[in-house]
């Protein structure tokens, strides 16, 4: 049997924050800027920048419980926004992961799930499949259960809508840029961008419904404006030997690597997050061993898997016109620990790691 592919959510850009939510509502909510939230008995992450050593800005709050887990989860992802820390890597940037047990609810609903066939005992059996080999084993999710990938769906070619892309394309065909303050009451204190909330929704929704028309527009209109040939340009047969402008033309585009990022994301520009947890990364430069073989977790010993990424148009809702402070990235890679471990009692975040990918065509300028 044909392995079924992981699901992909996609993270856009929802409705803004208002005010300071608390309790389960602030928690239970997946959002990009603002300040962090905390699980119950366990601390904020206040991470500070190791280049100079200032509080580091929350980028986005993934809420991210596992399928099968008895624990609520969140992943806190924060960056340094000030001038001369944005090429400082991983020093710049930190993720944390915290935990907690989910209470028990009311005595009807325990035995509504002892009915079900869900008791407390079963609930807490699926922790220790995490990470199993096994092609039944649950994909995780974020707060909405979009059901299982379909095997039987075609991979449509959307090669014609590339053409016309690069990065700052796909951030300018996205959300528009966020407004200083735009209707959230900022608290003084640390600086933080905007907040917003991540509505999610699945990819195969977004593929099956988009059209090659603007595709098809967007080739013919990149082709007469370059004097150049697509198919000859993306031909597998093409010769190492090419003219000028074809060396050119590979230059300004980038490797397949390149390309195949951009194919995959126009079908939803606007996207900000793509989660796959335990899936494949989208990468947006060939991948070193760093990305290939991440550090295993710090705390168990157990090697860490793919779980989400921050795409480019996220970049622009990432700014605070007036506090001078922006964050700069072609893509994110965030890794955590494949058994999601949490000491029993344990208080404080853990931290995870995150690999760092720069827009290809920002690499020519350094």
């Amino acid at each position: 049997m044909a392995a079924v592919g992981k699901t992909v959510l996609l993270g856009l850009r929802d409705a803004a924050v208002r005010g300071r939510p608390k309790g389960p509502g602030a928690w239970t909510a997946s959002k990009l800027g603002g300040v962090p939230d905390a699980l119950p008995a366990v601390a904020a992450p206040r991470p500070v920048c190791e280049l100079c050593c200032q509080p580091l800005v929350l980028v986005v709050q993934v809420y991210c419980p596992l399928e099968g887990s008895p624990f609520h989860r969140l992943v806190h992802v924060f960056a340094c926004p000030r001038p001369g820390c944005g090429s400082g890597g991983a020093r710049s940037w930190k993720v944390f992961r915290s935990q907690c047990l989910q209470m028990r609810e009311t005595e009807t609903q325990d035995a509504q799930k002892e009915e079900n066939g869900l008791t407390a005992e079963n609930w807490c059996e699926g922790a220790d499949d995490w990470g199993s080999d096994s092609e039944e084993a649950p994909s995780s999710q974020l707060t909405l259960d979009f059901g299982n990938d379909s095997s039987s769906a075609k991979e449509k070619d959307w090669t014609a809508q590339l053409q016309d892309l690069c990065l700052q394309d796909a951030v300018r065909g996205a959300a528009p840029p966020v407004p200083p303050g735009e209707g959230v009451a900022l608290p003084p204190g640390l600086p933080q961008f905007p907040p917003y909330y991540i509505c999610v929704v699945d990819e195969d929704d977004y593929r099956d419904s988009f059209s090659l028309d603007h595709a098809h527009s967007l080739l013919r209109d990149y082709q007469q404006r370059e004097g150049i040939d697509m198919k000859q340009l993306l031909s597998p047969s093409l010769s190492g030997d090419g003219d000028e402008k074809y060396e050119k033309t590979v230059i300004k585009s980038g490797d397949k690597v390149f390309y195949k990022f951009m194919k995959r994301i126009a079908v939803c520009q606007e996207q900000i997050l793509r989660y796959s947890w335990s899936g494949e990364p989208l990468f947006l430069t060939c991948p070193t061993s760093e990305v290939t073989e991440p550090p295993a977790c710090s705390h168990c010993g157990v090697r860490r898997i793919f779980e989400f990424q921050l795409m480019p148009a996220l970049v622009s809702m990432l700014r605070s016109a007036n506090l001078g402070l922006s964050v700069e990235f072609g893509t994110i890679l965030i890794y955590t620990c494949e058994k999601s471990c949490w000491p029993q009692n344990h208080q404080t975040p853990m931290e995870e790691f995150c690999i760092i990918q720069e827009d290809p065509d920002e690499l020519l300028f350094k």
